[in-house]
């Protein structure tokens, strides 16, 4: 679930209905239906995170029929705090003290994005975003990525089109 979250900068509500259908194998796509806005989306499904679930598919039991994340006990889709839990437990174990929530997988899946150079527009997309204000709050650019933007005077002098 987590690696879920990350890769793809889903939102908790999004993760837990997810369904088997969602995942296109094929195409590297994963179908996220009537999100937040009643928006629905696709957004990139990641190589590595196919090989995951793959694996989890195979060491899971009963396997999921419906949804991609189900509880064993009742074959319905995790409870959202059953998903917070997790989360916590997982930062617990890693010995993580910061006080985040699951939520900050979205932002660092955003903020990594941004940091790679990826357009915000496309990030925006995305996220799922109506207005790229909205995304723009969500992104926590590092320090470092700021200050290697050289200016486009810099550029201009390197490449000779001006002389001092």
């Amino acid at each position: 679930m987590l690696f879920t979250a990350y890769s793809a900068g889903l939102r908790v509500s999004e993760i837990v209905r997810l369904k088997l259908t969602d995942i296109d194998s094929e195409r590297m796509l994963i179908f996220i239906e009537n999100a937040k806005g009643k928006k629905d989306r696709y957004v990139n499904l990641s190589p590595v995170l196919l090989d995951i679930l793959r694996v989890y598919f195979k060491q899971y039991s009963p396997r999921p029929k419906v949804y991609l994340f189900e509880s064993e006990q009742t074959g319905d889709a995790y409870p959202i705090r059953t998903v917070q839990q997790i989360f916590s437990n997982a930062k617990r174990d890693a010995g993580i003290l910061k006080d985040v929530g699951i939520h900050s997988l979205r932002h660092s899946f955003a903020t990594h994005l941004l940091d790679k150079g990826t357009d915000i527009r496309y990030i925006k997309d995305l996220l799922g975003h109506f207005d790229i204000r909205t995304t723009e709050r969500y992104l926590h650019v590092s320090k470092h990525q700021l200050v290697n933007i050289a200016s486009p005077l810099d550029d201009l002098f390197k490449s000779k089109q001006i002389d001092w």
